[in-house]
């Protein structure tokens, strides 16, 4: 339970991949936020705004190091390359949790409304460690990327793993959930699944997205498919499962095959035919060649995790530490 007698120490976390476009528009939104929650009294004046860089090639980290000169409530980390989103997200909470009470993690890009923040802030005063933000629309999304969005919060929670459908990393945890999030090391990191592995009593938000204020997404249809891939990897051993009763299916018909083949062997009724057999060569090599892929992706994320790389490496900050 929070503690009412003092007030809590926020950190809005955005990450920041090639948005200098995009950031002279936006981060006064932050900045402006933070000062109206002080100025109520909702938070405490030591909040910050923690944009990471995620080793942008624009002029995105020139920009952050510059708004932060002139407003002390704005900070600023860059990651020696980039990392992706995920793992920018992460490296941002890591480094604010020593410093804060409750972290919001949302983009830079303007499509989350700010002003869930203050909703978010009166579930963590009722007790709440992690609020969810939910979209109630996808305004300036394509049809398709809706589409696929559904079907892969339906896929992901089909496979076994725990996420909040409509949830896009826009969330409260608090710094008790980020020291208990600190025990987990995986190298493949997919924050939706993981925090609600955490535990802790969490509760939602609902919020409009909006459009774009400037430039176009970063998150290519390649990237979405590659993220849908690691959140089920990551989370659950189901699709193994799957291939194995596959597998199992495929040898029980086969093995069926076998006897009516033989069957009719003796009986003199076969007729010779290429058609039958290149059929099920094609079906059985196809489904070898699926199971195959999805045990590389297991043995590839086995891989990734026993170097114990760093996930992350910070290269400069806008402070000193």
């Amino acid at each position: 339970m929070p503690n009412k007698e003092k007030l809590p120490v926020l950190y809005l976390i955005t990450p920041c991949y090639n948005e200098e476009k995009v950031l002279p528009l936006t981060y006064s939104l932050f900045l402006n936020k933070i000062k109206e929650l002080v100025k109520t009294k909702t938070i405490s004046p030591d909040s910050r705004a923690l944009f990471v860089n995620d080793g942008s090639t624009d002029g995105t980290w020139d920009y952050i190091c510059e708004i932060a000169k002139k407003n002390k409530q704005i900070e600023g980390i860059s990651l020696s390359r980039n990392r992706g989103h995920q793992n920018a997200l992460l490296a941002g909470l890591m480094e604010a949790k020593d410093h804060c009470d409750v972290t919001i993690t949302l983009d830079c890009d303007g499509q989350h409304d700010i002003n869930a923040v203050d909703r978010m802030l009166e579930k963590y005063e009722e007790g709440n460690e992690v609020v969810y933000g939910i979209r109630n629309s996808r305004t300036g999304d394509s049809t398709m990327k809706k589409v696929f969005s559904e079907l892969y919060y339906k896929l992901i929670n089909a496979f076994g793993g725990e996420i909040v459908t409509n949830h896009a990393d826009y969330r409260l945890v608090s710094s008790k959930v980020l020291n208990a999030f600190s025990d987990y090391k995986e190298v493949n990191v997919f924050l939706r699944g993981l925090f609600p592995l955490v535990g802790f009593r969490s509760t939602t938000v609902n919020y409009d997205q909006f459009e774009r204020v400037a430039g176009k997404s970063h998150y290519s249809f390649s990237k979405m498919l590659t993220l849908a891939i690691d959140g089920i990897t990551s989370l659950s051993i189901k699709p193994i499962r799957i291939i194995t009763g596959i597998g199992i299916f495929v040898a029980f018909v086969s093995f069926i095959g076998v006897i009516y083949s033989i069957a009719t062997f003796f009986a003199g009724k076969t007729v010779p035919g290429w058609a039958s057999m290149t059929c099920t060569l094609c079906f059985v090599s196809g489904i070898q060649l699926i199971s195959l892929g999805i045990i590389g992706e297991y043995v590839g994320k086995t891989y990734m995790e026993t170097k114990q790389r760093p996930r992350y490496i910070i290269s400069e900050r806008t402070y000193k530490e």
